[in-house]
C-alpha cells in the first residue's frame, strides 16, 4: 500500500509531536522537516528524514504538509502551500485575524485544495463519546458549563519572543482557542462573549490570566477560567493523557457541563443523572460514558491522509478555524470595551463552507 508522504513545517514542540505521530501512523511517511534553525535540523536527524530550510525546497512529490510554526506564519505559509496544490493541516490558531482566515478559506474553495485545522481534541475518543451522548439526546440542552485551564508555564517557555507579544501570544489565543472549538463542536455556535483579563503575574504585553463568559445560540452559558501563571491540575492537557511525552496525566477534571437531562464532566466522562425525578432532593448516580484509549494525534494524521486521498471529508475544515478566530476577536473587543460583544458573522464564503460541512 502506498503511504501518504507528509512534511512538517516547524521543528518546535508541536512539530515534534506531529512528526512522531506521522511515524506512528500506519498509512503515512514523514517526508521531511522544514525549519531554518538548528532545532529543526536536529529533529530531522533524530527522525531520520530530510531537512529543508524553507518551504520552497520541499520535493514536488509530497502529498501534504503540516504547519506548526509561530501563529503569524500560519496563513502566509498555508497560502503558499495551497497555491502550490498541497493540502495542509494548520496548527491552531488558524490565523491571527478572521479576515486573513477568510481569505485562506476562499483560496481553498477556489482551488479545491483541502485544508484542516489542528484542533486535535475532535479526534479524541473521549470527545467523540461525549458528542455522541449529546447528539442522542441523553444530555439534553446545555444550561451551563465551567471550564478550567490552569497550565503553569515555566519562564523558559517565554524565551520565544512571539509568545510575549500582543496579537500572537497569551493564553486567550494559544489555549482558549481549543476550548472555543470544543464548545462549538459539542453544543453549537457562540453568539456573545464577555471577558476580563490580567497580566499582573508576568507583566508581559499579553494577558497571563483571563475569565471568559460564552453565550450560545440556545441560551446556554459557559464560563472559562484560564491562566498560564497559576498552579493547578485542572486542565485538559494535564488530565486527558493524550500527550504523555509532554504532559503528565493527573486524576482531575477540567470540564463540567450541566444539561437539562444530565451532568457531564471531562475527561473522565462522568455522566450524572437522577435516580428518579429530576429534583435536587433526589440522589443522582454516575453512569460513566466509555471511550477506548487511542492517540488523538495519530488519528488526526490518519484522518489528514484520508482527506488528502479523498476518502474522508475534513472534520475540522478551515472555515471552522475562521469561526473560532471570530470568537477570539469578539473576546478582544469585549476586553477593550469592557462590555459584552456579539460575534461578527462569518464572511460569506466561510459561512457557506461551514454550512455545507455541517449538512
Amino acid at each position: 500500500m502506498k503511504r501518504t508522504r507528509i512534511a512538517v513545517i516547524g521543528g518546535g514542540a508541536i512539530g515534534r509531536t506531529h512528526a512522531v505521530a506521522i511515524r506512528a501512523c500506519a498509512v503515512t511517511d514523514l517526508a521531511g522537516i522544514v525549519d531554518p534553525f538548528e532545532t529543526g535540523k536536529a529533529l530531522a536527524t533524530e527522525m531520520e528524514c530530510p531537512h529543508f530550510s524553507k518551504i520552497e525546497d520541499l520535493p514536488k512529490d509530497i502529498d501534504g504538509a503540516i504547519i506548526a510554526t509561530p501563529n503569524a506564519l500560519h496563513v502566509p505559509q498555508a497560502t503558499t502551500l495551497i497555491g502550490a496544490g498541497i493540502p495542509v493541516l494548520v496548527e491552531k490558531p488558524l490565523g491571527e485575524n478572521a479576515a486573513a482566515c477568510a481569505d485562506l478559506v476562499a483560496l481553498s474553495e477556489r482551488t479545491g485544495v483541502p485544508g484542516l485545522v489542528g484542533h486535535h481534541r475532535r479526534h479524541n475518543l473521549i470527545v467523540q463519546a461525549a458528542k455522541e451522548a449529546i447528539d442522542l439526546g441523553r444530555f439534553g440542552t446545555l444550561v451551563s458549563g465551567t471550564i478550567m485551564a490552569s497550565l503553569y508555564k515555566p519562564d523558559s517557555y517565554f524565551d520565544v519572543a512571539w509568545r510575549r507579544d500582543k496579537g500572537a501570544g497569551g493564553p486567550i489565543l494559544i489555549n482558549l482557542i481549543h476550548e472555543i472549538d470544543l464548545v462549538r463542536h459539542l453544543f453549537g455556535e457562540i453568539t456573545e462573549v464577555f471577558a476580563l483579563s490580567s497580566n499582573r503575574q508576568r507583566g508581559f504585553d499579553v494577558e497571563d490570566t483571563a475569565s471568559v463568559l460564552l453565550k450560545l445560540a440556545d441560551g446556554g452559558l459557559v464560563t472559562v477560567s484560564l491562566t498560564d501563571a497559576g498552579v493547578g491540575p485542572w486542565c485538559w492537557d494535564t488530565t486527558a493523557g493524550e500527550n504523555p511525552a509532554r504532559f503528565p496525566a493527573m486524576p482531575a477534571v477540567s470540564h463540567m457541563f450541566s444539561g437539562t437531562q444530565a451532568g457531564m464532566s471531562l475527561p473522565d466522562l462522568a455522566f450524572w443523572t437522577h435516580e428518579g425525578a429530576r429534583d435536587w432532593t433526589v440522589a443522582q448516580g454516575n453512569h460513566p460514558l466509555r471511550a477506548p484509549a487511542e492517540d488523538s494525534y495519530v488519528e488526526q494524521i490518519r484522518h489528514f491522509a484520508a482527506v488528502i486521498t479523498g476518502d474522508e471529508a475534513p472534520r475540522i475544515a478551515l472555515a471552522d478555524g475562521a469561526a473560532n478566530i471570530a470568537v477570539i476577536e469578539a473576546i478582544r473587543r469585549a476586553l477593550a470595551e469592557n462590555r459584552p460583544a456579539r460575534i461578527d458573522p462569518l464572511p460569506q464564503n466561510a459561512a457557506s463552507e461551514l454550512k455545507a460541512m455541517m449538512e
